[in-house]
């Protein structure tokens, strides 16, 4: 007896002071040759044929997942929906012409912006299906982290005078264009001197839902040099221009446990110089940390800890002044924001480049391409400091991850 006490303990113990740690694998939707793939661990499978797909966009839960199927001249962008349950696509409506949809931080439910009218999706059969009209007038969208509202954005007039502002409002989601529900939510005022914006694009929220990030943007040809970066309290109360940057809405990021906005900040369309990344903290940002080396640019940015940020970094290119834009050869680098330590962490060959960085948990990914062409590789690492490898083969873009926590 006394043995057989002895050897429960000894089990007890192992079976305790072992730890068992399950690899969760990385599901990622993509694009090859126009169609849309879907990764799931190792398998990789086809879910379209004959399209000619792009924005894949995953629901919340992770079982719908929406993108466009249009065509090579950009004359049609049809939304369409592939459910990963009953392993098939649909259309929610006969034809829904669209490039800005977002799905419901909460539910299963698909916003939409077609020709500046607000919709929303109703429900069938446990599927969004069908529509509702929210609101008109709309420039761009975003639902609040609740779920129940959109923060929308309306662009502004030209008048005999001049542009007037432009007018953000707080729409629930069950307006159905009744104007006794749209609420006023934020006006900005626009000057040639100081902030010129025709329209509010690309909205983000913090981790928290305090704050959200925007682009004011100016006529289209001034846009192509410089949109004011900004950011609005939740209720619409504390406002701030934060600074210069182009319309890249991947080159503005908040951090994943605090109010910190990560940016690449500067003027000009051309990316041969002047791309320096930033770090605002909010509720003050007055402030701001640059840590992009003399001589260099950064052209693609993402938070890989509280602590560390991913950029893609190239030299500088000032020499150019005419002819063909050079391509800008860029590696990954992490930054430490306590040390202020900066690391090379990819390597691509002389005559590729890496962009679009993404972090999943612990693993970074990145689209290395060569200088002609647009098609490429997704490459890993799953840890900042393991061997990288490649993940997907000859992709369109880079892959849009689920992630079960976002």
């Amino acid at each position: 007896m006394v043995i057989r006490i002895l050897l429960l303990l000894v089990f007890l113990c192992f079976d305790f002071s072992v730890p068992i740690k399950a690899e969760v694998p990385l599901t990622a939707a993509f694009i090859r040759d126009h169609q849309l793939w879907l990764k799931n661990g190792k398998q990789e499978i086809q879910l379209t044929k004959g399209q000619y797909v792009y924005s894949p966009k995953w629901s919340y839960d992770g079982r719908f997942i929406a993108y466009i199927d249009g065509d090579k001249q950009g004359e049609k962008s049809n939304l369409f929906i592939y459910d990963t349950k009953k392993q098939e696509n649909y259309q929610p409506y006969v034809t829904i012409q669209t490039s800005d949809f977002k799905w419901s931080p909460n539910k299963n439910q698909l916003a939409y912006n077609a020709g500046g009218v607000l919709n929303v999706t109703k429900e069938k059969d446990g599927r969004p299906e069908g529509f509702e009209n929210v609101s008109l007038g709309v420039s761009d969208f975003e639902w609040f982290p609740n779920g129940k509202e959109f923060i929308v954005s309306s662009q502004a007039n030209l008048l005999p005078t001049g542009w007037g502002p432009v007018h953000l409002f707080r729409i629930p989601v069950d307006a159905n264009l009744d104007p006794a529900k749209i609420k006023p939510f934020y006006t900005i005022q626009t000057n040639t001197s100081d902030l010129f914006a025709i329209s509010a694009d690309f909205f983000k929220w913090s981790f928290d839902g305090k704050w959200v990030s925007f682009l004011a943007t100016p006529t289209a040809s001034w846009s192509n040099d410089s949109n004011t970066l900004c950011v609005l309290s939740s209720l619409g109360e504390q406002f701030q221009a934060i600074g210069k940057m182009l319309g890249y809405k991947d080159w503005m990021k908040w951090a994943p446990s605090s109010n910190q906005l990560a940016y690449i900040s500067g003027e000009g369309r051309f990316f041969v110089e002047n791309k320096k990344s930033k770090i605002a903290e909010l509720p003050s940002s007055a402030q701001q940390k640059e840590y992009t080396p003399r001589g260099y640019v950064d052209l693609d940015i993402e938070w890989f800890s509280k602590d560390k940020v991913i950029v893609s970094r190239a030299k500088e290119n000032k020499e150019w002044k005419e002819g063909p834009v050079p391509t800008m050869y860029t590696a990954l680098f992490t930054i430490n924001l306590k040390s202020e330590e900066q690391e090379q962490i990819s390597y691509p060959k002389k005559s590729e480049l890496d962009v679009n960085p993404q972090v999943v948990g612990s693993h970074i990914t990145w689209f290395r391409k060569k200088d002609k062409g647009n098609k490429g590789d997704v490459w890993q690492k799953e840890t900042l400091n393991s061997e990288e490898y490649i993940w997907l083969k000859n992709v369109d873009s880079a892959p849009v991850f689920y992630r079960k926590n976002k």
